[in-house]
């Protein structure tokens, strides 16, 4: 079971907040265009739709739009069948938003950022966290856009065709079909992701690319130098090419214990230091609705973490408990939390509304018109 589906399975009974910051305010957030550049939302319901909460957390979240992962992630052979599971999945997702046209949007266009958040409504941007359901034909990039997808990652955290990603030792960077697929994808106007990419994959993928990049969710390795962070070499070359960095909610952010909400910070305040304010975001990896941290999800989240340790995603020896969520943000409306701590802290309300999703906004409408 992936995380994704234990989420789905023995996590998604989303009532309870375990939130000592949830009344935290900040004024602007109404007007803010707020994105999640690679986040989650994960229907409780078995038939796979939306349940009256889900459509009350989604509305409480404040956010103008969410990359979605539409794909297996990380597969060493992405097979017909992956595929035939992709083409279902984003089927699946045309018929929520057709099912919920009043909360949620179709985001294929910067314009369609600018109208979602204008309505009020969620924008969905169909994305994939690895090009494996490329196969060896570029050409599908093709399909896949016509089917909506306006974000894709390189690679997952193991080797593909187009280069290694963060866990593969031999950091052999991008292939020569990894040098194609970077061409295909910005003449598509694609947005390419660099998320889960080896260090020499990203450093390779950002001197390709003729269009930005992002690097959805990661953190700072001068803060905590783990195979999922980026150094600030790296994430100095990304903004010098005009693409963002988002800030993920992983045990990434530090080493020693749970990250909380002031880890986050400091990782939003390390990256502006490095690539400035225009070049840094948010990407929880994380759904909107909130985790209630019932003994089962307790049960189920430390076997999770231990499997998940065992693959080598997380260090072996870390204290437990870990989560996949930053608990003293574990409520829908997070990203106004996160700007009323960084007013707090003295950063002004015009930088606040950048890195709550501004910046992502502007990349992302630069590559896909």
């Amino acid at each position: 079971m992936n995380r994704r589906e234990f989420m789905v399975a023995g996590g998604t009974a989303l009532a309870a907040r375990f939130v000592p910051d949830r009344q935290k305010q900040w004024a602007p957030y109404a007007n803010t265009l707020a994105i999640d550049a690679l986040g989650g939302i994960f229907p409780s319901n078995p038939d796979g739709s939306f349940s009256e909460r889900d459509l009350s957390e989604i509305r409480e979240s404040g956010l103008s739009a969410v990359v979605l992962t539409l794909a297996p992630s990380g597969p060493t052979r992405f097979d017909e069948a992956a595929l035939h599971r992709t083409l279902k999945e984003l089927g699946d997702w045309d018929g929520r938003l057709r099912a919920h046209p009043q909360t949620l949007a179709n985001i294929r266009t910067g314009v369609d950022l600018a109208s979602a958040h204008d309505a009020r409504k969620l924008g969905l941007i169909y994305g994939f966290q690895d090009t494996s359901p490329l196969g060896e034909d570029p050409k599908r990039i093709d399909m896949f856009y016509e089917r909506g997808v306006r974000v894709i990652q390189l690679t997952h955290n193991k080797r593909n065709l187009v280069g290694d990603g963060c866990m593969e030792p031999g950091n052999a960077g991008l292939s020569q079909f990894g040098h194609e697929v970077i061409a295909a994808l910005n003449a598509r106007r694609i947005q390419i992701d660099l998320a889960h990419g080896g260090r020499r994959t990203i450093k390779e993928a950002i001197a390709a690319s003729k269009l930005p990049v992002t690097i959805s969710h990661t953190g700072c390795a001068a803060l905590c130098d783990l195979p999922r962070t980026v150094p600030d070499d790296t994430l100095r070359a990304m903004a010098d090419r005009g693409g963002v960095a988002g800030i993920i909610f992983w045990p990434y952010l530090r080493r020693d214990t749970q990250p909380m909400a002031e880890d986050v910070i400091r990782h939003i305040e390390h990256a502006i230091k490095v690539c400035g304010e225009d070049h840094v975001g948010i990407g929880t990896d994380g759904n909107i609705s909130p985790m209630e941290r019932t003994p089962e999800f307790e049960r189920q989240n430390r076997e999770w973490v231990e499997s998940a340790t065992a693959d080598g995603i997380f260090e072996r020896g870390r204290p437990l408990p870990l989560y996949t969520f930053i608990p003293d943000l574990n409520h829908a409306r997070r990203f106004e939390t996160l700007g009323a701590m960084l007013s707090a802290r003295g950063h002004s309300d015009a930088r606040i509304a950048k890195v709550l999703g501004g910046n992502f906004a502007r990349v992302m409408s630069e590559v896909w018109g």
